[in-house]
């Protein structure tokens, strides 16, 4: 029996968070260290399934299939195909960032009520979301990729409820409720779209018999499997929901501001540069595939709802105060981009929506953690409270620029290929839709160069005259991101020679092809 690569690289950072939360409570140093190697070594085994995954190969490789729930069709199911192992190698190379970001976020506190942080259940929470994260991209049966798209959220809730944004500090009752507020909210909207979900999984069972990804599929392929046309639609509109609502898809977005604006910036990272990736992957992998009808129905309306996205998450950032919620919106934004690409139906959409979402949860990461470091130091999110940082940190204003002129697709920088092959994909099948997204891309240069230009430029105020620059720990935090959005914005082609071969899979399961150009090419 060869070794289950995909089990261990979910297991590993389980067993880790489990080892992490037994650390003794005096010893909190050696927990983030343990910690911070779990996650490494996780990074280590994600390699290792990039390297050993053949783009040229099957659909789903590395594929492991036990026995689980027998009398109810339930298998323990893992594959990957190319979005998967893309989306899991950024999980497993974000982590090991996110938790030297946070390395001092979960220390003891002494506030007005003596609060005590739990450092050890900080990192265990970060490696448990992980887990869960990874095997929803490896999970081909359904339910078993629901039990873990639902229990994510628990850790997910304490990272966001129990450990709060340090610029809080001084407030605590104030902070508490406004955290317990964000992390209630953030659990009510996701729970409320898994129960949806959960009502469609038991259809999809009651109709399919199991709930094997690949047998299903393939039963839809050949014809031995045939749904009711309002079946699909509807087990499709409770799979979409979930989906929309992690993404998160406009008007389901309204819990993304709270719990990034009240989470650490690390658990802001981990909000929407990891967890939110799983709803829109779970779109490409289990809506296409699954219901390929009912998604080709529903498309003229998700690209209406993407476009909303795009214009609303982008003009609510122009009217930010608050850094960190302006980045949230900036996303909510990003994300229109990745679902319009989705359902344009085209390759070159699909293709640089699965671009866009590596993309974005490596440009995300760089400036909301930057941004974190910067707001430790002010011990503010407010905007108006910065000027002249650029002056006094000027590694900290370089780092934090070179983030912003990232997440405002800037040629030469990684999200600039995935955003121009979303409009391409998507002004080839639907121009209108297409120009309308345009105007996102003025909208996040404003939003963009105006946070820059308050935060970082003008006169030094006395508040900020003392700001030290970025320390060794945070450059090494910064520098790689930053390395590698130069490089995949010159160079894609390592990301995009894994992807499409997947794309073109999916392309198949919903029976589309690209719309020939109008103007034959020159001979």
């Amino acid at each position: 029996m060869s070794f289950p690569l995909l089990t261990a690289t979910a297991a590993l950072p389980a067993i880790g968070a489990i080892a992490t939360a037994a650390v003794p409570a005096a010893r909190r140093t050696a927990a983030k260290w343990l910690a911070l190697l779990v996650s490494l070594a996780t990074l280590a085994l994600a390699i290792t399934v990039l390297v050993r995954f053949d783009p040229d190969g099957d659909r789903y490789q590395l594929t492991e299939s036990h026995a689980w729930i027998a009398d109810f069709g339930v298998r323990y199911e893992l594959g990957v195909d190319g979005i998967g192992v893309a989306l899991l190698a950024l999980t497993a190379l974000l982590i090991p960032f996110i938790i030297l970001a946070g390395w001092h976020d979960a220390d003891p506190l002494e506030t007005g009520n003596k609060r005590w942080r739990p450092t050890q259940g900080f990192f265990a929470l970060i490696l448990a979301v992980e887990a869960m994260v990874i095997i929803s991209f490896e999970a081909t049966d359904v339910f078993l990729f629901y039990i873990f798209f639902e229990a994510m959220l628990i850790p997910m809730y304490f990272l966001i409820g129990g450990f709060g944004d340090r610029a809080h500090a001084g407030s605590d009752e104030k902070a508490a409720a406004q955290r317990s507020y964000a992390a209630v909210k953030f659990l009510l909207y996701n729970l409320v779209g898994g129960l949806i979900m959960l009502a469609a999984v038991i259809g999809l069972y009651v109709v399919a018999g199991n709930f094997s990804l690949q047998e299903i599929a393939e039963a839809r392929a050949n014809g031995t499997l045939d749904m009711a046309t309002n079946t699909e639609r509807w087990l499709f509109l409770g799979f979409f929901f979930a989906f929309a609502v992690k993404a998160p898809l406009w008007p389901l977005h309204t819990w993304l501001p709270n719990a990034m604006g009240e989470a650490t910036a690390p658990v802001a990272v981990l909000i929407t540069a990891v967890v939110d990736k799983v709803g829109t992957f779970a779109m490409l992998r289990f809506c296409l595939q699954l219901f390929p009808e009912a998604s080709k129905w529903a498309t003229p309306a998700i690209l209406v709802l993407a476009v909303i996205s795009i214009i609303y998450g982008a003009l609510l950032a122009v009217g930010q105060r608050d850094i960190k919620r302006l980045v949230a919106y900036a996303s909510i934004s990003h994300f229109g981009f990745i679902i319009m690409g989705i359902f344009a139906m085209t390759s070159q959409g699909q293709s640089g929506a699965t671009l866009y979402m590596v993309n974005h949860g490596i440009s995300t990461a760089a400036l909301m953690l930057v941004a974190g470091f910067l707001i430790s130091r002010r011990g503010s999110r407010l905007i108006a409270d910065y000027g002249g940082v650029q002056k006094v940190a000027p590694v900290l204003a370089g780092t934090f620029l070179i983030g912003g002129l990232a997440t405002l697709s800037l040629p030469g920088l990684a999200p600039f290929v995935s955003e121009f092959l979303v409009l391409v994909g998507t002004f080839a099948r639907y121009p209108v839709i297409g120009i309308i997204a345009t105007f996102g891309i003025v909208l996040a240069a404003l939003y963009t160069l105006v946070l820059y230009q308050r935060t970082m430029t003008g006169p030094v105020k006395p508040e900020v005259s003392a700001m030290p620059d970025l320390r060794a720990r945070e450059l090494l935090v910064v520098a790689p991101l930053v390395v590698l959005l130069i490089f995949l914005g010159v160079y894609p082609k390592p990301v995009t020679d894994i992807v499409n071969p997947a794309v073109k899979s999916t392309m198949s399961d919903v029976h589309k092809k690209d719309p020939k150009p109008e103007v034959e090419a020159a001979k």
